[in-house]
């Protein structure tokens, strides 16, 4: 709270790799701007997998990336998911959600969790504004799972012109083996 005061600020969790090709906090950054908004990151995500995720009920802007948050659910069953929109690991958010989330209490697995204090500025305007999502359809790689963050560092390391080459020449060799 002291390093922000009253700026507007950037969360990003280490866990979720963005391709940093995909301007998404650019883009975030931006929509807060013009919105005096917080604004969080969305992802369509499987169905079968809404329950490993925060998930938005939004409504349509005249921007197709970019939709008006009503509502979040903290990781719901699929059947009571209000939509297929995972939030994902970037949030640009306003100083007041501060105090919005001394007065959140513990929510799913008895912890502080920032979709309930972002539920509750969604809900109530006055408090800082509206919420967006801006939705992301580029490359992510969640790294909070073991086997993706292993695929992620190969998917990675592979799209380097120093490792890629060996790394995958490496891969075919160790494939023939299995």
């Amino acid at each position: 709270r002291r390093h922000v005061g009253q700026e507007t600020f950037a969360v990003l969790l280490g866990d979720d790799l963005i391709d940093a090709r995909d301007p998404l906090l650019t883009r975030m950054i931006e929509a807060s701007a013009q919105k005096s908004a917080t604004v969080i990151a969305l992802m369509e995500v499987d169905p079968a997998q809404i329950h490993l995720y925060g998930c938005a009920a939004v409504e349509a802007t005249d921007d197709a990336d970019l939709v008006k948050v009503v509502d979040l659910v903290e990781k719901p069953a699929a059947a009571d998911a209000p939509s297929n929109l995972a939030i994902i690991g970037r949030y640009v958010l306003k100083p007041e959600i501060f105090e919005v989330l001394e007065e959140t209490a513990p929510g799913k697995g008895g912890e502080i969790q920032l979709t309930d204090a972002l539920k509750a500025l969604a809900a109530d305007e006055s408090i800082a504004g509206p919420v967006y999502g801006v939705i992301f359809r580029g490359r992510r790689y969640d790294t909070g799972d073991r086997l993706d963050y292993l695929k992620s560092n190969l998917l990675l390391a592979l799209d380097r012109d120093d490792l890629g080459p060996d790394l995958a020449a490496w891969l075919k060799e160790l494939a023939t083996g299995l």
